[in-house]
């Protein structure tokens, strides 16, 4: 069956049988209660004064496919860079991290696996036995304090259960794509626990041909998962909840072309590696009288391996030129923390929550970049470049914290919470270079910090909730390490951000819809903006990047989801983000920038879903997706990306015991672009022109799951 012939059968299916599930109106279905457990409290999502948004379980089986990168676009005014093998940085109204390849990791989007911190290393995020992710817009100040400026991102994994069972799945597709995995779940009696163990492994070759080596694996999958839940309850008062996790992203990474096309010329293709083990343990008592006692332990360490070609060509294509440049880089990340919340949650009346938090990330990163250019006709052009870059990066952050919460009479709940939070850092380095004398760094900042929230919330009638939130958050400052800059932009500012906040949530229509919206405005103040250029012309290592604080900045928009169980067999889904952004006052390296929007953030985002399920079996769901045109960079840079849209589709067969599905993603094979580099590449001339990373293209397969 071709794939024209799979995208017919597809929409032949869900039009044939969406007028009979709109004419069943037998039985009264209604939409699962959501909880938010990112937050302080865990809280029903329609009573939560916040932005956010909740990937249920069900949504990520049938929308996702390996990867968080699969259900991004589901989620409003959320975004991701390129210029990885996987989503590694993300954006949240605009607001985070493009890349990092030198100096300290400074994330303004939180990320966390089970409470385990994976901030700026989103390859992390598979998705097999996952619970649900929560994705938390604008600053939580008190909740995770520097991390978190423009948002948090909280995947957890499914836990235990007091039932003996498990499940086994299969994948395969074109592009040799293959997945294996298993779970096995159930209860210890005789420890007072349950266990839960998930194990899977996915490969793919990837997406792009290499004429030059004549491979179609030089961008290859290669994910390994493993996760493992102890639950232990000894008592009705205490639990203890044990995480293990263990990934082993091991692809390869060749993904620019010449002609930014999906046929590479690389003759040095490199990898996109990421080995991480993290450890959690949450301890919950509440054997006091009034309150609960939550303590949260973790460790992490990774090892990132990532590098590229850094011509994007090869003798042949470059002759009668040499020109081969090659970027390599190891990143060993260590992070431990201790939290420990002390609180009492009335139903009603005056609530109170205490906390201190202790963080520290240690990271040691390698960097070597080596090049040669060789001018047949002009001898003075010819040049031979080994830079080899060592440095050691520690920060300890200490935090106190408190939320109150209270009622207003019988429909209004207001809440007051504040952080505090004291962060030191130690970095050092020594770079070498081939025929120079080496250069070392050393810096150790120190900042104050805080942040807060306050809220209120009216219940407008039995299921509807309208809020107005004020939040603050805040980003340690940190330093350059590009050569060439002033003294006096070395190192740059913390920055603080203000969130202004409207938001109305309803479950109508006896709990069948659901309907989430904010408005928000949020002023950046001592705006951190991360910008680049190549010194050197006919050497692409010599692209340096280096970051610094515009005066002010403001993100506003709109974020609206929607689901509707319209029958017993039909859900609709939908979601909306509007964003406007703009940066003022920024120079950098002497050269005063025009304000302008930021990169990757979109004008508009939006995503609808039809899910149809016959208690028979037959299965079918449909997912449009779209998102507006983007800058790639700031300037120099000012090319952007188009819009475009998306549709993938899944068809199968649902019982208790078995599952069968034939899934296609991007059935309409668009091109699209998630990330994009405008700089010269191309001797002898070196002029500049755009080049730019492609979204996945069409790809389809099947997909079996047999329980027990």
């Amino acid at each position: 069956m071709g794939k024209n012939s799979v995208l017919g059968l597809l929409f032949a299916t869900v039009a044939a049988t969406s007028p009979a599930v709109a004419s069943d109106n037998t039985s009264d279905p209604q939409l699962d209660e959501i909880i938010v457990t990112a937050t302080l409290r865990p809280a029903p999502l329609t009573e939560l004064p916040a932005s956010v948004s909740v990937l249920t379980g069900a949504t990520l089986r049938d929308a996702g496919q390996q990867h968080i990168e699969d259900v991004l676009a589901l989620v409003p005014n959320l975004n991701w860079a390129g210029d990885t093998s996987r989503p590694r940085y993300f954006q949240v109204r605009g607001i985070g991290e493009l890349q990092q390849y030198q100096g300290a990791p400074n994330p303004s989007v939180g990320f966390l696996i089970d409470d385990i911190d994976f901030s700026g290393l989103g390859s992390a995020a598979t998705l097999f036995d996952v619970d649900h992710v929560e994705v938390l817009r604008g600053p939580q100040g008190t909740l995770y304090g520097a991390n978190a400026l423009a948002g948090l991102i909280y995947v957890k994994s499914a836990e235990p259960s007091d039932t003996f069972g498990g499940r086994a799945e299969f994948d395969a597709g074109d592009y040799n794509e293959h997945s294996y995995g298993a779970v096995i779940t159930g209860p210890v009696s005789s420890l007072d626990s349950a266990f839960r163990l998930a194990v899977q492994r996915y490969t793919s070759d990837g997406f792009y041909h290499n004429a030059y080596l004549g491979r179609s694996n030089t961008d290859n999958r290669d994910e390994l998962t493993v996760r493992g839940r102890w639950r232990y309850e000894p008592n009705d008062q205490w639990r203890v909840d044990l995480t293990v996790l263990r990934l082993q992203i091991d692809n390869g990474y060749d993904a620019f072309a010449i002609d930014n096309s999906r046929t590479t010329e690389s003759d040095n293709p490199s990898v996109d590696r990421q080995y991480s083990t993290g450890l959690s343990a949450r301890t919950t008592y509440t054997g006091f009288e009034s309150a609960t006692l939550t303590t949260i332990a973790t460790y992490a360490d990774t090892v990132v391996n990532y590098g590229f070609d850094g011509d994007w060509g090869n003798p042949i294509l470059w002759a009668p030129y040499t020109y081969d440049y090659t970027e390599y880089q190891v990143r060993h990340r260590s992070t431990r923390s201790l939290e420990i919340r002390l609180g009492d949650a009335p139903a009603h009346g005056l609530s109170w929550l205490f906390g201190v938090y202790a963080f520290e990330l240690r990271e040691g990163l390698g960097d070597t970049s080596a090049g040669n250019y060789a001018d047949p006709f002009d001898a003075t052009q010819n040049s031979t470049s080994l830079t080899i870059i060592s440095s050691q990066y520690r920060s300890q952050s200490g935090a106190l914290y408190g939320q109150l919460d209270g009622d207003l009479g019988s429909r209004t709940r207001w809440s007051i919470g504040l952080r505090g939070e004291r962060r030191t850092t130690r970095y050092d380095d020594l770079t070498t270079n081939l025929g120079a004398p080496a250069t070392a760094n050393d810096f150790s900042p120190a900042n104050n910090l805080w942040g807060g929230n306050a809220s209120l919330d009216y219940a407008i009638a039995d299921g509807q909730h309208v809020y107005a939130l004020v939040s603050r958050g805040y980003k340690a400052g940190g330093f350059n390490l590009s050569a060439g800059l002033p003294a006096n932009q070395i190192v740059f500012n913390p920055e603080s951000d203000l969130n202004l906040e409207l938001g109305h949530k309803a479950q109508l229509d006896d709990g069948k819809l659901r309907i989430d919206t904010s408005l928000f405005y949020m002023v950046r103040h001592s705006e951190q903006l991360l910008t680049g250029e190549q010194l050197v012309a006919n050497n692409p290592n010599t692209f340096i990047f280096y970051t610094g604080n515009a005066q002010s900045g403001y993100n506003y928009g709109l974020e609206t989801t929607l689901a509707w169980a319209a029958a017993s067999r039909l859900e609709f889904g939908g979601s909306l983000g509007l964003l406007q952004t703009l940066y003022r006052g920024f120079v950098q390296n002497g050269v005063e920038y025009p304000d302008r929007a930021l990169p990757h953030a979109p004008d508009w985002q939006a995503a609808i879903n039809a899910t149809w399920r016959d208690p028979r079996g037959p299965y079918a769901r449909v997912d449009v997706t779209g998102m507006g045109a983007f800058y790639y960079d700031l300037p120099p840079n000012d090319t952007r990306s188009r819009a475009y849209g998306l549709v993938n589709g899944k068809l199968g067969w649902e019982t208790e015991r078995y599952e069968a599905y034939l899934w296609g993603r991007n059935l309409l094979n668009k091109d699209y672009t998630v990330r994009g580099f405008y700089f010269g590449d191309e001797p002898p001339d070196f002029p500049y022109k755009l080049y730019t990373q492609l979204g996945e293209p069409r790809n389809w397969g099947v997909h079996f799951t047999a329980r027990f």
